[in-house]
């Protein structure tokens, strides 16, 4: 056994958890976005004074948990963002649309860039005063409103989104494309439709509706509160699961 090997076998699980630490956080902050080649095994190897076969366990363990993919020949690379239409996951509303045999149309209501108020940074769920860019759009399915949407991002947590549009792209898809989420909340709920919500839904005021609201955080850090709302007799949130163990 080299001096190397034996170093990194007394500093036992310590020098693992450090490599996994670092390059889980670079990836969970941002710093490498979706895509990003990690560095070769013996780049870690240098850069971290132990054995490849330390740096190949922390990168299998990072490809267990899906923060990577490992490609023959060509290395490790921080992995994109799946995008899935069910309850328990954050999907696109373009897959819900299209599943029904419909086109598909998005349209941006209002954008704002302000400071955060009382009711952002609950919602959010931030500690202090900060940016916010609050969006409001629509989600078609044929000629027919299918969703309304409002957004609150976090300009401190996606600085990128204060000089996008979101005219051509849903802040959704988006976002799951830029900023990898490390934990989410959903809460559903029914409401009835105030004349704000009929109108942008092309229904009657007081109608029931079916209300999903998000929060999203990418490495502790609040990235985005959205709420959709839909008619409720034109959707089901369907949730398929398997018992633990």
């Amino acid at each position: 056994m080299s001096i190397v090997e034996t170093a990194d076998a007394e500093a036992g699980g310590s020098l693992h958890q450090r490599i996994l630490s670092d390059i889980s956080e670079k990836i969970l902050s941002g710093a490498w976005a979706p895509g990003h080649r990690i560095p070769f095994e013996h780049e870690l190897s240098v850069q971290y004074n132990c054995s490849r076969m330390t740096v190949n366990k922390a990168l299998s363990q990072l490809a267990k948990a899906g923060l990577i993919e490992r490609r023959r020949r060509s290395g490790s690379f921080v992995r994109r963002p799946q995008s899935q239409a069910a309850v328990l996951e954050i999907h696109d509303i373009r897959i819900e649309v299209e599943a029904l045999g419909l086109p598909y149309r998005y349209e941006r209501v209002a954008r704002h860039k302000r400071r955060s108020s009382a009711e952002d940074r609950a919602l959010l769920e931030l500690a202090n005063l900060g940016p916010v860019l609050a969006l409001e759009c629509g989600h078609f399915a044929g000629e027919r409103p299918f969703a309304h949407e409002q957004r609150l991002i976090n300009l401190a947590a996606v600085p990128d989104a204060a000089e996008e549009e979101f005219l051509a792209i849903a802040p959704g898809p988006w976002l799951i494309g830029r900023v990898p989420w490390s934990e989410a909340e959903h809460r559903i709920r029914a409401v009835a439709a105030d004349r704000h919500i009929a109108a942008a839904l092309e229904i009657a005021a007081g109608a029931p509706c079916l209300v999903v609201e998000r929060r999203t955080w990418s490495a502790d850090h609040p990235v985005t509160h959205v709420r959709f709302t839909y008619a409720a007799e034109s959707h089901t949130l369907v949730a398929r699961f398997r018992p633990q163990g």
